[in-house]
């Protein structure tokens, strides 16, 4: 495998799937059994707060502060980007912090993350590890009931999209791990790897609906792909 410069690597459900996480069925619509209609839309928000703050509440506390441990793959990507000798990005549509308890540390969650509230008055974001109630305070500017999770709902803009794109456009490899290719503008982004002269690897159970964009396609389970691949890029 040759040496590269810069790598930017894009991991989706499937990489924590292996966890005990669960994703998301786009074939049904439904997430933890919930219509996302109801509980990852501003309107399902603006029509029931309660409601949709409890659902948080429960994944929050099932998937960041029970015991769901970052497996192999988020390891190894940990392990690349401390032992990478150039610049590395890794960008997540994932809103736990498995990545973080692995100990990534150059991350971008353009979906958002559970441990974080953001004010919908002054727009300042917190760390948050307890329970949201319509009630809640901001910290920053003292406004009741202006506290919503930091998650991207369906309708709004992911996170950081200009730093995301400034990255592709730089990269000399581009990684996709576990994502399925449905879900825009991370869908978009082994196309946008691939026309800046990237050369792109997908890491899947099964292939993407990106798959003519990816140089190469690895078929396998990422607590197995993940390692192997990173031990491959390392040893450069």
């Amino acid at each position: 495998m040759k040496n590269y410069k810069k790598i930017v690597v894009l991991t989706g459900a499937g990489i924590s799937a292996e966890s005990g996480v669960r994703t998301f069925r786009a074939q049904d619509g439904l997430w933890e059994d919930h219509r996302v209609e109801d509980v990852a839309t501003l309107e399902g928000y603006l029509k029931n707060p309660q409601f949709v703050l409890n659902f948080y509440n429960n994944i929050r506390q099932k998937y960041c502060l029970e015991n769901i441990k970052a497996n192999t793959a988020h390891q190894a990507l940990a392990k690349l980007e401390q032992e990478f000798s150039g610049d590395f990005l890794l960008i997540t549509q994932n809103i736990d912090n498995l990545h973080e308890q692995a100990g990534s540390k150059n991350i971008i969650h353009m979906h958002g993350e559970l441990l974080k509230a953001r004010c919908t008055h002054c727009m300042q974001v917190f760390d948050w590890d307890k329970e949201m109630h319509v009630h809640d305070i901001c910290q920053n500017c003292q406004t009741k009931g202006s506290m919503r999770p930091n998650i991207v709902w369906f309708g709004e803009i992911p996170f950081e999209m200009d730093t995301i794109y400034d990255a592709l456009f730089e990269a000399d490899l581009f990684i996709a791990i576990g994502t399925s290719g449905h879900v825009y503008p991370a869908a978009g982004f082994a196309e946008e790897a691939k026309q800046a002269g990237a050369y792109s690897i997908e890491l899947n159970v099964t292939a993407s609906q990106q798959q003519s964009n990816f140089d190469k396609i690895i078929l396998e389970k990422a607590s197995i792909s993940v390692p192997l691949l990173v031990d491959a890029i390392v040893a450069k």
